[in-house]
């Protein structure tokens, strides 16, 4: 078994210990019977050496430059990839992190993104812990774009498979889970 492999499989149980059972709004603002705590497992040292290992290994040498999202569920999971691809160089050199605000910064230099600055035409990932209907995803691609990137590819922990990856396709950029939710209802 490869390194990558064992990663993944020590994530799928990491995954079904932090699937919640009961009633939860979502932040979608749909109910929800199921809730699944992504920040219990990219927060997790081993959780996120796991998640970015195998993030790293489904990037392989696609030339994406950075991996970022909006903030909160990208952002361990970008310093993650970013930390882990200096550690495992890949020939393309190590891929960067950056932050996509929920609002502009208020102060200093009113940035959306925070990070090293993307070059126009960068190519980036975007990425979360877990998407539902993919607005927070859309809303980071929006940001991105306007900062000149070219998002190329999405990643996320687990897809509810309740219209984002659709949504995403609908923006050009093809949604790749690590799991699917149906995986483990």
């Amino acid at each position: 078994m490869t390194q990558e492999s064992a990663a993944k499989g020590r994530l799928r149980a990491q995954v079904a210990g932090a699937l919640l059972r009961g009633d939860f709004t979502l932040s979608s603002g749909k109910k929800s019977s199921y809730y699944l705590d992504g920040k219990m497992i990219t927060l997790h040292g081993a959780g996120l050496h796991d998640l970015a290992t195998v993030l790293l290994e489904m990037i392989g040498e696609d030339p994406i430059e950075a991996v970022g999202g909006l903030t909160l569920g990208a952002d361990p999971i970008a310093a993650g990839v970013a930390a882990l691809s200096a550690a495992k160089p890949r020939a393309r050199g190590p891929i960067h992190a950056f932050i996509v605000r929920k609002e502009a910064k208020k102060h200093g230099t009113t940035r959306w993104l925070e990070g090293p600055p993307l070059r126009a035409g960068a190519l980036v990932a975007a990425v979360d812990d877990v998407i539902t209907t993919g607005a927070a995803t859309i809303a980071a691609i929006e940001r991105i774009r306007e900062a000149g990137a070219t998002v190329k590819r999405a990643f996320c922990l687990v897809d509810r498979e309740e219209g984002g990856c659709e949504a995403l396709a609908g923006l050009g950029v093809a949604l790749e889970p690590v799991f699917s939710i149906r995986e483990f209802l």
